[in-house]
């Protein structure tokens, strides 16, 4: 129970910063567009990530940083696409409501849930390397370990992605979506930032 509690808090803690993924997530399901595939794909792409950690996928990984690199950078160039993206639908307000908002395709939201999953390399960080290394901690125990970690992103995701939709009532006026595009915007500007001064240890 111990290990299943700590990789459940362990997990929450670092999935729960405001973040491009969650920022889109919780966009996605305040518009009810595709929120369960949304859903589905963080959620199983953040376990399959721990499992991988916990597996010892990690130590590759660090002996990699290349690899990190190379996402650093890509993720950057993305999530500042994204950005002026949010910041450009922050002043149509025409665009803003969810009524007359153009519902995007199956395969750009996939494509976008898998570009802010994939394309950030504090991810890798988060769930490979640093969940991996402190499950990994707990010997035998550390299947249980991730299995806490892995409710844990399950719940987060499923509750900002289907929990959203019943603050949509708040979302007719326009002026909400303006504010929220901004917010996005922001936030996609600030892990851009992020990116590029972090350092990503060896």
């Amino acid at each position: 129970m111990s290990a299943l509690l700590a990789g459940f808090l362990t997990g929450l803690s670092l999935i729960v910063a405001i973040g491009a993924q969650n920022a889109y997530v919780l966009r996605m399901g305040l518009s009810k567009h595709h929120v369960a595939v949304v859903v589905g794909i963080c959620a199983v792409s953040d376990v399959t990530l721990i499992l991988l950690g916990i597996g010892g996928i990690g130590g590759i990984v660090k002996s990699a940083p290349s690899s990190l690199q190379i996402l650093r950078w890509v993720g950057v160039v993305y999530l500042s696409y994204f950005a002026i993206r949010s910041f450009i639908k922050a002043t149509k307000p025409g665009s803003l409501s969810p009524s007359d908002a153009q519902k995007p395709s199956l395969k750009v939201g996939v494509a976008t849930t898998l570009a802010f999953t994939f394309l950030n390399p504090h991810v890798y960080i988060d769930t490979v390397l640093l969940l991996g290394s402190i499950g990994n901690q707990y010997g035998h125990s550390r299947w249980i370990f991730a299995a806490g970690a892995g409710t844990s992103s399950v719940l987060w995701f499923s509750t900002i992605g289907f929990g959203a939709r019943y603050a949509s009532r708040f979302m007719a006026k326009p002026i909400t979506w303006r504010i929220l595009d901004s917010v996005i915007g922001v936030v996609m500007v600030l892990v851009a930032l992020k990116l590029v001064f972090t350092p990503i240890a060896n």
